[in-house]
């Protein structure tokens, strides 16, 4: 650089050159962090889309001597995974809506209220329908709530529907599968 000119030329040039360059990179970078942000929240989309998927419905009538004396329109939880998850985590419950927990044999079922917000009633119910037990359960409560004898399906509901609606045990539940 021969002279002062040249060098502020020099300057000058690649100053521009670097503004470019710093420019497309924060562009580039934007874009990058635009694209991230982006995936980020498809994935959380995904995953509370997949994770609020809605079981089967059924609508279950409960009967005594031949006659329907109420129905839920029950979610039907028959996987291990649905079984577990179960009401977790939601925060309210219609009347004549619940969960039926449909299980492979008959046993004695425990069931407990972890991470469970609402207030349940809970029918064991034996293979055959008939309605052994009916117990309430409270929310988060983790004391196990055990069916009396073996029995395949667990019917919950909001606490005290059963009674409102007239269900008590020997009441049989038609399960279909």
């Amino acid at each position: 650089m021969n002279s002062k000119k040249d060098f502020i030329n020099f300057t000058t040039n690649h100053s521009n050159s670097y503004l470019r360059y710093a420019c497309e990179s924060l562009q580039r970078n934007s874009c990058g962090l635009l694209l991230k942000t982006f995936l980020f929240f498809s994935l959380i989309f995904i995953f509370f889309s997949c994770a609020a998927q809605k079981l089967p419905v059924k609508d279950i009538p409960i009967e005594r001597d031949g006659q329907v004396l109420a129905v839920v329109k029950a979610e039907i939880a028959s996987t291990p995974e649905d079984r577990s998850a179960g009401l977790m985590y939601r925060k309210s419950l219609k009347d004549g809506s619940g969960m039926l927990f449909v299980f492979e044999k008959d046993q004695i079922l425990s069931f407990w209220m972890k991470n469970t917000l609402i207030p349940l009633s809970i029918a064991y119910i034996a293979s055959d329908g008939r309605i052994i037990d009916i117990k309430d359960m409270y929310p988060r409560n983790e004391t196990s709530v055990t069916s009396s004898r073996s029995v395949r399906y667990a019917l919950e509901v909001p606490q005290g529907w059963f009674s409102r609606a007239g269900v008590q045990a020997g009441d049989i539940v038609r399960v279909s599968n």
